[in-house]
């Protein structure tokens, strides 16, 4: 532990993987008990996987990979948005399409690309250890965005997102709320690719969300323990990295899989012990 706090206020690229391990637990933790509490996993996954042709597309014309993710993922949640409402498609239909689309023409884009392209598969599988300043400032920006979107319009998003027949009453546009949270959402799947990588970054958004509504109910309460437990698997992905030199982004999913069983565990402890103690006044009353 020692060497790691030494090399961590030596090292830039360590520091930088530190503050984005922060950033983006802020992100995940916001956005992914929004995606679960609305049943939108499915949907992240699409989009996630969406991104990957934005991502080729950015190498073929020599652009950020991340400008090209962002274009892609907004246009496929926005796109999925639209093609859903009013029952004309299939959410699960389109999703399904999208995904497969979004693999494919990322594959041909790199195909078509001339020379070798170093950073596919820290895009694939993660490398929180390379991430830029400049990713660092995008983090940031969506995790301030989303950070006043909830402070600001908390109550707003929720009754969209839980009861319309109410927010129709209350004049709220539903169309324009629901489609600055599926942007949001983009930008959020986006900017934590590189963190644990297109195949393994659903995990990142839904897992921290579920071990946090294992013992809270309310959203506020559930948004702030999956921060929490974002930031602490991903810090802790980054140790063991250091440690056995293993993927940070895999290590860290691992963890998180680990603290759900834990998690599950504690949970039905806990129950038993309560139906057993008020089977126990229940007896001692009779």
């Amino acid at each position: 532990m020692i060497d790691f706090i030494n090399d961590l206020s030596q090292f830039a690229f360590l520091q930088n993987a530190m503050i984005a391990s922060l950033l983006c637990g802020m992100v995940c933790g916001l956005a992914g008990s929004y995606i679960v509490a609305r049943r939108l996993v499915f949907l992240s996954g699409g989009i996630t996987h969406a991104s990957f042709g934005g991502i080729g597309m950015a190498f073929y014309l020599g652009i950020d990979p991340l400008v090209g993710a962002l274009s892609f993922a907004v246009a496929s949640a926005l796109g999925l948005e639209s093609l859903t409402r009013g029952g004309r498609l299939r959410e699960d239909s389109a999703i399904g399409v999208l995904w497969a689309f979004g693999m494919a023409a990322g594959i041909v884009f790199v195909f078509l690309t001339p020379g070798y392209t170093p950073d596919l598969m820290s895009f694939l599988f993660g490398s929180i250890l390379t991430i830029t300043t400049q990713q660092l400032w995008w983090s940031g920006g969506v995790a301030l965005i989303l950070l006043l979107l909830f402070g600001l319009f908390g109550r707003t998003i929720l009754y969209v997102a839980f009861d319309p027949e109410f927010s129709a009453t209350q004049k709220i546009p539903s169309r324009v709320v629901n489609g600055v949270m599926l942007t949001v959402v983009a930008a959020s799947i986006v900017i934590t690719i590189r963190l644990v990588g297109v195949m393994l970054l659903v995990s990142l958004f839904t897992i921290p969300p579920l071990i946090a509504g294992l013992f809270a109910k309310r959203f506020q309460k559930i948004s702030v323990w999956a921060m929490v437990v974002t930031t602490l698997s991903l810090v802790c992905g980054l140790f063991v990295s250091y440690k056995t030199q293993l993927p940070p982004g895999a290590s860290s999913v691992i963890i998180l899989a680990l603290l759900y069983a834990v998690a599950g565990i504690v949970k039905k402890i806990s129950v038993h012990k309560r139906l057993s103690a008020g089977n126990n006044v229940g007896r001692a009353v009779a």
